[in-house]
């Protein structure tokens, strides 16, 4: 990641769907900024507290965010 990059931050949450079968989806938990010392800043929206969930850090799109935002 280089110093202008944002990165958004997923999580990998686990619902129960129709007949208790249960699924995993990637739901925008927050962003993420490079430090000019190469440590990242993570702001979380919203922080899974359920075990063994899952985080990444992948390319921000601006567009898919005003998206969401509408």
């Amino acid at each position: 990641m280089n110093s202008n990059k944002k990165m958004q931050l997923v999580g990998a949450v686990e619902r129960t769907v129709t007949g208790g079968e249960k699924k995993s989806y990637w739901t925008r938990i927050g962003v993420a900024f490079e430090n000019s010392d190469g440590s990242c800043i993570l702001l979380f929206d919203y922080l899974p507290t359920a075990g063994g969930t899952t985080i990444q850090m992948r390319p921000f799109d601006p567009k898919e965010a005003a998206q969401a935002a509408e």
